[in-house]
């Protein structure tokens, strides 16, 4: 049994949306990342947390937003990008269409940094004029704290940009999508680190990767989703009321 929606008929959506009222929405990007990655990397981990997440709580997946604001990366080839207001209105109006079906918790799975303050923006507006609730996870930075003891690398060399954490989430998810014959160990060029600039991914690095993708592992990439799901289900239950299925 499906939890997308877009797989669902409207009779099945119509029943599905009585039994809870907890909708997931995932959003990605499409942008270079690395030489041995797909660029939907973003989407293809946000959809993959939301639906072992949809399994243990029978929460339902909004359609996924394939494409956010990559515009820092545009110079390398391939990426695809869209400005802040109109994914900005792109989430307004599902989270109305949501809200109108009468979803009132919304938990967004978000793969792409860029998208985050747009929609925690949203989210508010609904929380006060809807009395709804929302969480956001912030994928790549909620997974950086629950990893200490499962990656090699630390800091920017395994969160780094499609690096080990990103190679082995992909390998566990999509394997099929993965060339590490194409992985590449890339220490960042130059900067200061903590002070916001815009640089270009190219004066940083010439594959698109920014810390070391060789060690990335399916068994890393396994633990660390286990140790987010676990995490995600026990706080949908415990400030949500969520029933967690075994």
């Amino acid at each position: 049994m499906t939890n997308e929606i877009r797989e669902m008929s409207w009779v099945e959506f119509d029943r599905r949306r009585k039994e809870t009222d907890t909708v997931i929405i995932p959003t990605g990007a499409v942008e270079v990342y690395g030489t041995h990655l797909p660029m939907g990397a973003d989407g293809i981990a946000a959809m993959g947390m939301a639906r072992l997440v949809a399994e243990k709580t029978g929460a339902l997946i909004a359609p996924m937003l394939e494409v956010a604001d990559s515009s820092m990366i545009l110079a390398l080839p391939g990426t695809i990008t869209v400005t802040p207001k109109l994914f900005e209105m792109y989430i307004d109006e599902l989270m109305g269409d949501l809200t109108g079906y009468g979803f009132k918790k919304f938990l967004f799975i978000t793969g792409h940094a860029a998208s985050v303050s747009t929609i925690m923006y949203v989210a508010n507006r609904y929380q006060r004029q809807y009395d709804c609730k929302w969480a956001q996870i912030d994928w790549w930075r909620f997974i950086q704290p629950l990893g200490k003891d499962i990656f090699t690398e630390e800091g920017i060399m395994c969160h780094g940009h499609a690096a080990e954490a990103g190679t082995s989430v992909m390998l566990y998810f999509r394997p099929d999508l993965v060339d590490m014959s194409k992985a590449t160990r890339v220490e960042p060029k130059g900067g200061y680190p903590g002070i916001q600039v815009f640089r270009p991914l190219s004066e940083i690095t010439t594959t698109g990767t920014v810390g070391n993708a060789t060690v990335g592992t399916a068994e890393k990439g396994r633990a660390i989703v286990e140790r987010a799901l676990e995490r995600i289900c026990d706080y949908m239950k415990n400030e949500w009321g969520t029933v967690i299925r075994e």
